[in-house]
C-alpha cells in the first residue's frame, strides 16, 4: 500500500490535468508549487554562496536605466528594476524572479502544445521539460539567458499561430515578442532566422507572404526595437563590438571544436527526456525518422522551427570564426514536447503518464531535502569570495565611507564582481562604474567613490592608484564568512575611499 500511494496520487494529479473543467486551474497550481519549491531550494542551497556575479551585474545595469549596455541589450535589466521596485534585494526574492522565467515558459508550452498533442502527451511533454536543467538548476541564476526562456517560447508560439491563421492579432504578438527577444540578447537573431527558414520550407509560404501577417510582424517588431536601434547607432554598436571582441575572430579549428561541443552539449542537457521518451515509445527507425523530420506539413513546420534556431548557431559560428557554448541553447527547447511526442506512432499509456509525473514531482522534493547538504558542501569547498562575502564587504565599505563623509555613497568601481556585489547590497543603491558609462568628471569628484580590489590583484591596485592618486584613503582588510559552525576561507581586500570634494 505504501509504495502504491504515490502512484495513486500521481494518477489523481493526471486526472485533474486531463479533465477539461479542471486542467487549467490544476496546471497553474502545479506551476505555483513548482516555483515555490525550487525557489526555496535555491534560497537554501545557495545561501552559503551569495548571489552570483551575473545576477549582481544585472542589478548594477538596472541602476542606470538605458536603452542598451556594453555587453547586452537592456530587457533583463528593465525587468530587474521593476521587480526590485516591489521586492527587497535578497536571495529569496531574486530566486523567485528567476524561477518565474521557466514557469512562464512551461505555461506557454502547455498552451502551445494543445495544437499538436492530445492531453496525455501534453502532460507528459511538460513533465519531461522539468527534467531539463535549464528549467530549474540553471534557471536559478538569473541572467540574459534565462530571460530568453519565455521570450523565445512566446515568439515561437505567436509565430506558428500567425503562419497557421494569418490573423493580425497573432502577427502583432509575434512582432512584439520577437523584438523583446532581441532586447533580451542578440543571440535571438538565430531564433528569428530559424523561424524564417522554417516558413520558407513550409508549403504555405506563398499564402503566408502574400498575406499581411509577415509584414505586420516585421513592422511591429521594428517599431518596438526602434529606440534600441537608435541607441546602437549612437553608441557606434559598442555591444556588437564587445561580443566580437570576446567571442569572435577565433581560429578555425577552435570554432569547429566549439560548434561540435555546442551541439553535443545541447543534446546532453536534454538527454533524460530523450531517454524517457524512447523508453515509453520504443521507436523503430521509421518512427525516429518521423519524429526528426515528419512528412505531415503541420508537424514538419514544428520540426523546422525546432531545428533551425538550435542548429543555425553552430553553422554560423564556424563560418564566422566565433566560439559558442552549449549553455546558450537554453531557450531553444520549447518545441521539444511537440517534436518528440506528436508522431502518431508514439503511444503513451496512462500508467506511463503517472510514472513520469511521479518522477517530475520527486526531483524537486529530493533536491529540497538535499539543499542543506549542498550548501554546506559548497561552503566547505570555498565559494568565490566576490559572491559569498559580498554582503560582509558591503558593510565594511559602508562603515569606512561614512567614517570619511556624511554624503551618500553613489559610485563604486574597481574589480567588476566586487563592484557589482557592493552596488547590489549597499543601502544607498550606488551605481557601479565598471563596464558602465561614467558620469562627468566634475560630478564624480563632487560625489566621490569607492574602488575595490582583491588584495592579490596587482593590476587592479595599479589602476586604483593611477585613478585615485593621493586623494584616496586606503584600507586593507580581511573578511571571513563562517556558515553555521563551519569556518570559511579568509580573503583580503584593498578598499580605496575617495571622499567627495567640496
Amino acid at each position: 500500500m505504501g509504495l502504491l500511494a504515490p502512484l495513486r496520487a500521481a494518477g489523481r494529479w493526471r486526472d485533474a490535468l486531463a479533465d477539461p473543467t479542471r486542467s487549467e486551474r490544476t496546471f497553474l497550481v502545479s506551476l505555483a508549487i513548482y516555483v515555490l519549491v525550487w525557489t526555496v531550494y535555491g534560497t537554501i542551497a545557495k545561501s552559503s554562496q551569495g548571489l552570483h556575479p551575473d545576477m549582481t551585474e544585472v542589478i548594477a545595469w538596472s541602476r542606470d536605466l538605458s536603452l542598451g549596455h556594453l555587453k547586452h541589450p537592456p530587457f533583463a535589466a528593465w525587468l530587474v528594476r521593476l521587480w526590485f521596485t516591489v521586492f527587497p534585494i535578497a536571495g529569496w526574492s531574486y530566486y523567485l524572479l528567476a524561477m518565474l522565467m521557466p514557469a512562464i515558459t512551461l505555461w506557454i508550452v502547455w498552451r502551445m502544445s494543445a495544437d499538436y498533442l492530445d492531453v496525455e502527451k501534453r502532460i507528459v511533454g511538460i513533465a519531461l521539460l522539468t527534467f531539463v536543467p535549464f528549467f530549474n538548476f540553471h534557471a536559478l541564476k538569473y541572467n540574459v539567458n534565462t530571460v530568453l526562456l519565455p521570450l523565445w517560447a512566446a515568439t515561437t508560439w505567436f509565430f506558428l499561430m500567425s503562419v497557421r491563421t494569418r490573423r493580425t492579432f497573432w502577427a502583432i504578438l509575434a512582432g512584439v515578442a520577437a523584438a523583446c527577444a532581441m532586447l533580451g540578447k542578440y543571440w535571438s537573431i538565430f531564433l528569428l532566422a530559424g523561424l524564417g527558414l522554417a516558413v520558407l520550407l513550409d508549403k504555405r509560404r506563398t499564402a503566408y507572404f502574400r498575406s499581411a501577417s509577415p509584414w505586420i510582424t516585421i513592422g511591429t517588431g521594428l517599431i518596438v526595437l526602434a529606440p534600441h536601434l537608435l541607441w546602437l547607432f549612437e553608441s557606434d554598436f559598442e555591444s556588437f563590438s564587445y561580443a566580437m571582441l570576446v567571442h569572435g575572430d577565433k581560429p578555425f579549428t577552435a570554432t569547429v571544436v566549439a560548434a561540435v561541443a555546442y551541439v553535443a552539449g545541447a543534446f546532453g542537457y536534454i538527454i533524460l527526456p530523450l531517454v524517457i521518451a524512447c523508453a515509453i515509445a520504443r521507436p523503430n527507425l521509421k518512427t525516429i525518422s518521423d519524429i526528426v523530420w515528419p512528412q505531415d506539413p503541420e508537424r514538419r513546420l514544428v520540426a523546422a522551427a525546432f531545428w533551425g534556431p538550435l542548429l543555425l548557431p553552430a553553422i554560423v559560428a564556424v563560418l564566422g570564426g566565433a566560439e559558442i557554448t552549449s549553455l546558450w541553447s537554453m531557450p531553444a527547447f520549447s518545441l521539444l514536447p511537440a517534436l518528440l511526442l506528436s508522431s502518431p506512432a508514439v503511444a503513451i499509456r496512462e500508467l506511463d503518464t503517472r510514472r513520469i509525473l511521479l518522477g517530475a514531482a520527486a526531483l524537486p522534493i529530493v533536491m529540497l531535502v538535499m539543499a542543506p547538504v549542498i550548501t554546506i558542501a559548497a561552503h566547505r569547498a570555498g565559494p568565490a569570495p566576490a559572491a559569498a562575502q559580498a554582503s560582509l564587504l558591503t558593510r565594511e565599505v559602508e562603515r569606512l565611507w561614512y567614517e570619511s563623509t556624511p554624503e551618500p555613497l553613489r559610485f563604486v568601481d574597481g574589480d567588476s564582481d566586487l563592484a557589482y556585489g557592493v552596488a547590489a547590497y549597499a543601502a544607498e543603491r550606488p551605481h557601479a562604474l565598471t563596464g558602465m558609462p561614467e558620469p562627468p568628471a566634475s560630478e564624480l569628484a563632487r560625489a566621490g567613490y569607492v574602488w575595490l580590489c582583491l588584495a592579490e590583484d596587482g593590476i587592479c591596485r595599479i589602476e586604483a592608484e593611477a585613478r585615485a592618486g593621493s586623494a584616496a584613503k586606503l584600507v586593507e582588510t580581511q573578511i571571513v564568512r563562517n556558515f553555521f559552525r563551519f569556518a570559511g576561507k579568509p580573503q583580503r581586500y584593498r578598499i580605496y575611499i575617495v571622499p567627495p570634494k567640496p
